[in-house]
């Protein structure tokens, strides 16, 4: 998989990937402080990969609302030990470093990771498109109205899926400027980040209009606030909601789900991707 995914992310026919979340923080909404040290992070992104995910997730930064920002440095002591470790036992597995900053993610790239997975959409550091142009790396852009510690405070959009088309048109237009190849361009619609619940369900509703850019699509749904919300769920029993938010998603054309539950995912992608691709 490793050698494909720039072939993958070509391809008009992708399978969906399944990407398992190793959050090295001690206030990550869903699982901070369990894989803040390196030997535990590894051990938990190996039983990831032998659950089937296809790309392991590192980030240094909780990106929940109302987080914390954390130094560069900080961020680098979080992250590279693990992105290391699991390199040097997982030689084939896709890596992508969950940062904002591009110093991060040039070390991280350098220590072995394999795609940025930017949350800001190249909003926060103003260096991050030209770095990537330079490491010749996919990118992941996502959407977020604000920033971690004001996106919840009442967002509101005029019309949501046009101004986050109006926002993935500009920033695809900023990297193809700065030098990346637009074949090497996921976007994300940033589902939880300055969206309502409702904004996060008309996401998943009107998902098919963002393929239209002719780009691969991702998700990150899995144990989200707004399936707690509508289900009266605590964090930990959102599997089901995150179940059927990945379906919706894969669907409507999502080719990349991030989840935490990456072994029963696996499984409903795979149900899903035959449905999907299902021929009379």
């Amino acid at each position: 998989m490793k050698e494909s995914f720039q072939n993958w992310c070509k391809n008009p026919d992708r399978e969906t990937l399944v990407m398992g979340i190793v959050n090295v923080t001690p206030d990550s909404f869903s699982d901070g402080g369990k894989f803040y040290e390196p030997k535990k992070a590894l051990e938990y992104a190996t039983v990831l990969i032998d659950d089937g995910a296809d790309i392991i997730d590192i980030g240094g930064e909780s990106t929940r609302p109302d987080a914390e920002k954390v130094s560069v440095s900080e961020e680098l002591k979080r992250v590279i030990p693990v992105i290391d470790s699991i390199r040097s036992k997982h030689s084939d597995i896709l890596i992508s470093i969950d940062t904002t900053k591009s110093i991060v993610a040039q070390n991280a790239i350098e220590a072995g990771a394999d795609i940025i997975n930017d949350v800001s959409g190249l909003s926060f550091d103003i260096d991050m498109p030209r770095i990537i142009a330079k490491l010749k790396v996919p990118v992941i852009i996502m959407h977020m109205k604000g920033n971690p510690k004001n996106m919840q405070v009442s967002p509101e959009y005029k019309d949501l899926i046009n101004d986050i088309l109006i926002f993935f048109v500009e920033k695809i237009k900023m990297a193809i400027n700065a030098g990346i190849d637009q074949n090497m361009i996921i976007l994300d619609p940033g589902i939880g980040f300055g969206k309502t619940v409702q904004h996060n369900f008309q996401l998943l509703s009107k998902l098919n209009d963002f393929t239209e850019l002719g780009l691969p699509i991702m998700i990150g749904p899995s144990r989200k606030s707004f399936i707690g919300v509508t289900l009266d769920l605590p964090v930990k029993d959102r599997i089901d909601g995150t179940s059927a938010t990945v379906s919706a998603g894969i669907m409507n054309g999502a080719r990349i789900v991030r989840v935490h539950d990456v072994k029963i995912m696996k499984r409903v992608v795979t149900i899903i991707d035959r449905i999907r691709t299902a021929t009379a």
